[in-house]
């Protein structure tokens, strides 16, 4: 896969995610400014529900049912007697001024024990009419079959509403729409007049709701405030917002893991044909030297020279077996995949292992100063010593190819387990290749090219030998120097 599509994948999938995250916040938004407007239309309904239930109830409770007595069983002068003649001439006056002449009788309503009895004064003043006073609807009711009963719906006069009284049929009717939250209202009546209740709770961003009510005057208006309702909207609509949390990651995760394969995909295509690369090369060098021994010996008659016969045989046997140890390499990296390495461990001398890897490793150097600090005589482990040492060795032919011209190997026991660090001075690897060092067939390279040519596979190696042994293999990275170290359990 070139850059140039890899590119445009991601660009893609960048957009893909933008837009669904732009989808979802518009959704939520619009979702929010609905659940809002439907909790401010509860509330709505809820307080004019309850201002008619207040106007209902105060109606019923003004309810009169009038019944007409016999007034001929009266004494007029009883009758008379009983009339507060100034009150009547008073309230006359003030009716003539209120509206005119229009009106045919004023009735006094006069209470006598628990009883209230009215009577009815005619504006000729030619009847007296003796009445017997039922209050609430109930009880005139009952009695509506009755001959010579005339009922009168009294109207509502009161100039101020009671908000003690209403604030309760408002909390009832909140919660039928199973809302609870703390309100406050305020009342105002003719001349501007104000009547609050619970008026310090209110805040700055409180919400205001205006009662629709019938019942109230034009020069009437009730108002309830309550909290800002975005929390509670918030909280009735969680359920939607995390859903649509869990899908966007949902999306984000494939999208990101989607684009994890095919950055595997890429990188696992530029190992193989490096892969392939490196073992063309290395491959051909063996073969091709193999090739000129035998041409040599055929063409110029290396048969008859039995001298130069085995110097081209014994040229042609180390590139074999060059090619067998390549070969072995390959063999045991895949074993290692299908997991069916076995090792066999018994106990051995590290000390020993390390000693005879380090004489190895001189004799191949010819410019580094190798150094072997050990403070203990013997020192041993249950281990497979072929594949320990064969992990030591990679990681000893890594510091030489790689590395820089000091090489220091120390060994130390450290409670139940065997210390081994090796370091050089080279400072080749970085941060980026620290965490990559240890993958299967990786290699550090310098633009398009390797400085030293191999598989990849032999950092790959040591680290697996050594997880299989319960230890652990760790790069450290300092200015100027680079440090593996192997922990191996010494039980």
């Amino acid at each position: 896969m070139n850059n140039r599509l890899f590119q445009n994948i991601l660009y893609f999938i960048i957009a893909t995610i933008v837009l669904t995250l732009a989808v979802q916040v518009y959704w939520n938004y619009k979702n929010y400014e609905k659940n809002l407007q439907s909790f401010q239309n509860d509330v709505q309904i809820s307080l004019d529900n309850a201002l008619e239930n207040y106007y209902a109830t105060l109606a019923e409770e003004n309810h009169m049912t009038f019944i007409d007595l016999d007034a001929k069983n009266s004494s007029p002068e009883n009758i008379i007697k009983m009339l507060n003649t100034e009150k009547m001439d008073s309230l006359a006056i003030s009716i003539e001024d209120d509206m005119g002449k229009n009106y045919d009788s004023i009735t006094q309503i006069i209470k006598s024990g628990s009883e209230e009895r009215a009577l009815t004064y005619s504006k000729n003043g030619t009847k007296l009419t003796n009445l017997k006073i039922i209050r609430g609807k109930k009880a005139a009711d009952s009695i509506k079959l009755l001959k010579n009963i005339t009922s009168i719906y009294i109207s509502i006069q009161d100039d101020s509403l009671k908000l003690k009284e209403l604030s309760p049929l408002i909390t009832k009717e909140l919660k039928r729409k199973q809302i609870e939250i703390p309100f406050s209202l305020k009342f105002s009546g003719k001349d501007s007049i104000e009547t609050k209740y619970n008026s310090d709770i209110v805040t700055t961003d409180f919400f205001t709701t205006d009662a629709k009510s019938k019942f109230l005057k034009d020069n009437e208006s009730l108002a309830m405030q309550y909290p800002n309702a975005t929390l509670i909207v918030l909280r009735e609509g969680l359920s939607g917002i995390l859903i649509s949390i869990l899908l966007v990651l949902g999306v984000i995760a494939c999208l990101f893991y989607l684009l994890q394969i095919i950055k595997n995909q890429r990188q696992l295509s530029e190992m193989k044909n490096d892969l392939i690369s490196n073992i063309t090369h290395e491959f051909k060098t063996p073969i091709s030297t193999i090739g000129v021994a035998i041409e040599s010996i055929k063409d110029f008659k290396g048969i008859d020279d039995k001298k130069r016969t085995n110097k081209y045989l014994n040229i042609s046997k180390d590139q074999l077996g060059k090619l067998n140890t390549m070969v072995e390499k390959l063999l045991e990296t895949a074993t290692l995949d299908s997991d069916q390495l076995e090792l066999h461990k018994e106990p051995q001398d590290i000390v020993v292992l390390l000693n005879d890897a380090i004489k190895e490793l001189r004799m191949r150097a010819t410019d580094e100063n190798i150094k072997f600090n050990c403070s203990e005589d013997s020192l041993m482990a249950t281990i497979d010593r072929f594949h320990i040492e064969n992990a030591i060795n990679n990681i000893l032919d890594n510091a030489l190819k790689y590395g820089g011209t000091e090489i220091e190997v120390s060994l130390s026991k450290k409670n139940n387990t065997v210390l081994i660090e090796i370091s050089d001075n080279g400072n080749s690897l970085t941060k980026h290749s620290k965490d990559k060092i240890f993958e299967k067939f990786y290699r550090v390279s310098k633009g398009n090219t390797h400085d030293v040519k191999g598989f990849g596979i032999g950092l790959y190696y040591s680290k697996k030998i050594i997880d299989n042994h319960n230890g652990t293999l760790q790069l450290i990275l300092q200015p100027n120097q680079t440090t593996f170290k192997i922990m191996l359990p010494n039980d």
